[in-house]
């Protein structure tokens, strides 16, 4: 690995999986969302095509194996992405990229704002253990909150909103659950893929984890450090009227379900998303 490309200190590894772990599901055509341990990314483009598909995210550490061999059976032999894309930068999202960059050799693209954390540069605030919501919050101080360094490799995305490897999407600024999320939605079919601006499971809680029981929540509470700007994310999101949405952390969600949730949370975002305490609540 080069000096330019590392993760400046070991990372950790956190043992912690769900019933969906290593299932793949096919939520449209060309998009593909496939599950590590307890976190989602997609593979976006034509099935059987080995090139000219996009990865967005990349999964948990230690991941890089699996996400390649799963890139294989879905595009073929030699598999290789034009492009990585990110929604942000918690350790979660980027676990593997650095083995995954040295393996395909392709750009990264993420928010302008979450560039220090992708270079080196500055870590993201510690965790919150204090928040209510279960055991996954407790555990959360575990997490890594340090920087990676992927150098010149990751470029921002253009202020304009395309996103380079991926024609006729957008992507859309959805700040709070870190400074540079953001969220991609195609208005064609309307699919949205949102990383943790919100959420299809209840992350706080181990139980709903493992079981992954569906249902629209905030973003994960123990690293969530502006809720204004959650909130606004999440309205923000909301507008858009999606028809299916791929979150960071549970199942896909489409159709009436997902509608009438995601507006219950954009309107009643203060009382069952935001925590009732801790380090970041009322801006603390």
């Amino acid at each position: 690995m080069s000096e330019q490309m590392n993760y400046g200190e070991d990372y950790k590894y956190i043992p912690m999986t769900s019933l969906m772990s290593g299932i793949g599901i096919e939520v449209t055509p060309d998009i593909y969302a496939y599950t590590i341990q307890v976190v989602n990314l997609c593979m976006v483009g034509e099935k059987g095509k080995a090139t000219g598909w996009t990865l967005i995210d990349a999964g948990m550490p230690k991941s890089a194996e699996a996400i390649i061999k799963e890139a294989e059976n879905r595009f073929g032999e030699n598999a290789r992405p034009n492009a990585i894309v990110l929604t942000h930068g918690h350790f979660d999202h980027v676990g593997a990229i650095v083995e995954l960059i040295e393996h395909w050799d392709v750009p990264v693209y993420a928010h302008e704002a979450e560039i220090p954390y992708l270079t080196g540069k500055k870590s993201y605030p510690e965790p919150d253990s204090t928040v209510e919501g279960g055991l996954v919050a407790k555990i959360s101080p575990y997490f890594p909150n340090d920087p990676i360094n992927l150098g010149t490799h990751v470029k921002p995305l253009p202020v304009d909103g395309t996103i380079p490897p991926l024609k006729d999407w957008v992507w859309i600024h959805t700040p709070g659950h870190s400074p540079g999320h953001v969220s991609f939605f195609r208005e064609s079919d309307r699919s949205l893929i949102v990383g943790d601006a919100f959420v299809t499971v209840k992350q706080e809680s181990l139980f709903k984890v493992l079981v992954q029981d569906k249902e629209i929540s905030g973003p994960p509470r123990y690293l969530t450090t502006d809720w204004q700007q959650a909130w606004d994310s999440v309205k923000k999101l909301e507008s858009l009227k999606p028809a299916v949405a791929i979150t960071g952390h549970g199942a896909p969600m489409e159709g009436d379900d997902l509608k009438l949730q995601l507006q219950c949370l954009a309107i009643d975002f203060d009382t069952v998303a935001i925590p009732t305490h801790g380090r970041y609540v009322n801006g603390n």
